[in-house]
């Protein structure tokens, strides 16, 4: 009696932080208490900064990080434990082990990590508060556009590495080109490569600060070249993630797309009368509502044009003057 009201436990903590498709009143109150949680993790950080109001209300602070602290420790410890009702046919060590490894969970982790730290090695106290800012990220599990940016950031990782690659190559380049031109001119400026790498960094970010110019001739030839160069290799970023994006929402639309034929041939769901049940299935998929109206559009309009296919084909007309005939 004892195991299977234990093992029920778990399944009810499962499914409460784990499973996206249990929704219940409940579930719910607790993802609206962990956003609320974080964002007043976060609100908290930036007021301590302040230091009139951190040594104004620094008691208050402490309780309520200390609090913070308890509760995340407590999300992660039982997301730990619940992890295996995912699969229970699966090992439970090797479901624990990709649950610690996922990117969710080390998030989860690196929020209360510094906090442990800090009891065993001392932490400088603004250090401490910028990492308690990564809490931040445990945001990207209950909003699922910030679940699509990072499921897109990897998938194109390989582009990314690329990209960064040629930027690297570009900055020692244009670093070592700047030193050669400019270092007999302004040899406290571009004293050496190295030095230089910050004249080539902003330059091929189009940043351009101004602290450090060319002053040669043949200088400020390569720097307008190395800037022109920059605009381009600034945008291949953008493209690859504009890119992803668009691949991703399409291919989420053709699952949202097949997911309502399903349902449909199943006789499972009402386009027009099913709106809660639809409603349902768009957020899980992460498409807008005008996306999905417009899928559902399209396939109510597919099912008129087949059942008056159908019914066209139910009788027998006339080849010359149209009219249906007699069966």
């Amino acid at each position: 009696m004892r195991i299977t009201a234990w093992y029920r436990l778990r399944h009810f903590v499962y499914n409460n932080l784990h499973n996206d498709d249990y929704e219940t009143l409940f579930s719910r109150c607790i993802n609206y208490f962990l956003i609320v949680l974080i964002s007043g993790n976060v609100v908290a950080v930036l007021l301590e900064s302040v230091n009139e109001i951190y040594n104004a209300y620094h008691v208050y602070f402490k309780i309520f990080e200390s609090l913070s602290i308890v509760i995340f420790t407590a999300e992660y410890v039982l997301r730990f434990w619940s992890v295996v009702e995912k699969n229970p046919l699966e090992s439970n060590s090797k479901q624990r082990w990709r649950y610690i490894t996922s990117g969710a969970a080390i998030i989860d982790l690196l929020a209360i990590l510094p906090a442990y730290i800090n009891l065993f090695v001392h932490i400088d106290l603004r250090f401490l508060r910028v990492l308690r800012l990564l809490r931040l990220l445990k945001l990207t599990r209950y909003f699922v556009s910030l679940q699509i940016l990072l499921r897109v950031i990897e998938r194109e990782k390989g582009s990314f590495q690329a990209v960064i690659f040629i930027l690297l190559i570009m900055i020692v380049m244009a670093a070592a080109g700047i030193y050669v031109v400019e270092s007999r001119a302004q040899p406290n400026v571009f004293s050496s490569i190295p030095a230089s790498m910050w004249w080539a960094v902003v330059t091929l970010t189009t940043v351009g600060y101004g602290d450090v110019t060319p002053i040669t001739p043949l200088g400020r030839f390569l720097g307008a070249l190395i800037t022109i160069l920059g605009v381009g290799l600034a945008a291949l970023p953008a493209g690859i993630l504009a890119t992803g994006l668009a691949n991703e929402l399409e291919q989420r639309k053709q699952e949202l797309e097949v997911r309502f034929r399903e349902l449909l041939n199943n006789s499972e769901i009402n386009l027009v009368e099913d709106v809660e049940k639809i409603e349902s299935i768009r957020k899980q998929i992460g498409l807008s509502t005008e996306q999905t109206r417009d899928i559902i559009l399209q396939l109510i309009r597919e099912r008129k044009e087949e059942e008056l296919e159908h019914e066209k084909n139910k009788y027998c007309f006339c080849p010359h003057c149209g009219h249906r005939l007699p069966d």
